[in-house]
């Protein structure tokens, strides 16, 4: 039988909602989730978090198969995880892949040479996430959290391990 957890979720919905964009525009390289039809598929993204824009910006490759993926199922999502300090985000939304020129050099950046030459590139693509939810898993910190566990099985209860809190973003 399951132990009987404290209360995951201390924080008001708009400080679930700021500790969200605040980890994701930390950690940074997420995984975007995208449905094919038949099978989820994940892949590592660099995220340009964009709180004031309401929006998730990444740059990509025309020929991505993701961009097909999203036309047909928009529907998507991205996990952000600092594994190091137990710190996990998921945001869920629709995703929409455009040409937006004007957009894609504002968003440039010297990392983004790894893949083309510079922000003219033809063959970049900006895809969007439009967030509708999220969700959080923050811990105190990977010692502390190793603390709690020993004092749980010590005690026989279970621990509070961090908040977890889901929230409309």
């Amino acid at each position: 039988m399951a132990k009987e957890r404290p209360n995951d979720n201390p924080k008001s919905p708009a400080e679930v909602q700021d500790r969200i964009w605040e980890l994701a525009e930390k950690i940074d390289i997420c995984m975007f989730t995208t449905w094919d039809g038949e099978q989820q598929r994940s892949r590592p993204l660099s995220a340009r978090v964009r709180r004031d824009e309401h929006a998730v910006h990444f740059l990509v490759d025309a020929d991505g198969g993701k961009n097909a993926e999203i036309d047909r199922f928009p529907a998507v999502s991205c996990v952000w995880a600092d594994n190091r300090n137990y710190k996990y985000v998921l945001i869920s939304g629709e995703a929409r892949v455009s040409n937006d020129r004007e957009k894609i050099a504002a968003l440039w950046t010297d990392f983004d040479k790894a893949w083309w030459e510079d922000a003219t590139d033809p063959t970049i693509r900006l895809l969007t996430l439009t967030p509708d939810a999220g969700e959080l898993w923050d811990s105190p910190g990977k010692a502390v959290a190793l603390v709690k566990m020993a004092v749980a099985a010590v005690t026989g209860q279970a621990p509070h391990m961090g908040d977890n809190a889901k929230t409309p973003l």
